[in-house]
């Protein structure tokens, strides 16, 4: 008896030992995932830096700013095939600011913006009806008239009816005018460069073009919802958001990837969508 007795004994120290290292083993590898997964947060949002309203080929636009990568949240592991990185997928997904989703977006494509007759001193009134309200904007075309011109011929068209802003960044810029909602729509030609004063403020309300560069502005556009955007004179200012405070701030408020740590990827792609649902012009002499 007293040698089973210890046998026992022996093969339980034996097993606690086992556990033990088995413990050991299993923290390791807890800490070094969350490394690793800290690591590729890290990687991700350095490649998200470089980009600012820009786009991947002519016509396609993207939108960051500083204040959208200073989360110190890790990300979670999350399916990138539910991420709305295409129009389907925001089709998919609720609607913003309890509202129904319109007609689905009709793709079009043009070779050139035809004329609108629009002279110099018009007053020119865009009411762009979203899921969250109205944004009511006062189109310039003494400042930049091929880009209003353009802004109305699509809008005229309905081209921007059903389409969603793809791009949400509190405190920065509402970005919309892909029908792909993916960041590479285009209406098929391209609206010359009109951009403003050096020194000009991109400040709250300011409505202008995304582009990626010189010579590539399509249908994508922005408002500023921040103060001051920080952005250099490079996007053509085409007019102004008026009385259209409310909406703004609804619109910003909607989920967003990444802004609890839910994806390592953009942070600025909102998880309810808003809809443009039409855009109403009206000019006056």
């Amino acid at each position: 008896m007293p040698t089973n007795k210890r046998e026992r004994q022996r093969q339980n120290r034996a097993k606690k030992l086992s556990e033990q290292r088995k413990t050991e083993r299993q923290q390791k590898l807890r800490k070094r995932a969350t490394q690793i997964t800290v690591l590729v947060g890290v990687i991700a949002l350095a490649s998200f830096l470089p980009t600012v309203l820009g786009n991947s080929d002519d016509t396609t636009t993207t939108t960051t700013t500083s204040s959208t990568t200073t989360t110190t949240t890790p990300p979670t592991t999350i399916d990138p095939t539910a991420l709305p990185f295409d129009y389907a997928g925001y089709r998919a997904q609720p609607t913003a600011c309890g509202a129904e989703a319109p007609p689905p977006v009709t793709e079009m494509t043009f070779t050139a913006a035809q004329d609108q007759g629009i002279a110099p001193d018009a007053t020119v009134t865009a009411t762009i009806t979203t899921s969250c309200g109205d944004i009511v904007a006062q189109l310039d075309p003494s400042i930049a008239p091929q880009t209003v011109n353009s802004f109305v011929f699509l809008a005229r068209q309905g081209y921007f009816d059903g389409s969603a802003f793809h791009r949400i960044v509190p405190g920065f810029v509402i970005q919309g005018g892909d029908p792909t909602a993916g960041g590479s729509g285009s209406p098929g030609y391209l609206v010359p460069d009109e951009f403003p004063e050096a020194g000009f403020t991109y400040e709250r309300g300011v409505l202008a073009m995304a582009n990626s560069g010189i010579n590539s502005t399509g249908s994508q556009f922005f408002v500023v919802t921040g103060e001051d955007a920080g952005l250099p004179n490079t996007f053509s200012v085409f007019g102004t958001a008026v009385d259209s405070d409310e909406t703004l701030d609804r619109i910003t408020s909607v989920s967003l990837t990444g802004r609890d740590g839910t994806a390592n990827t953009e942070q600025s792609l909102p998880l309810e969508t808003v809809y443009i649902e039409s855009v109403r012009i009206e000019i006056s002499e």
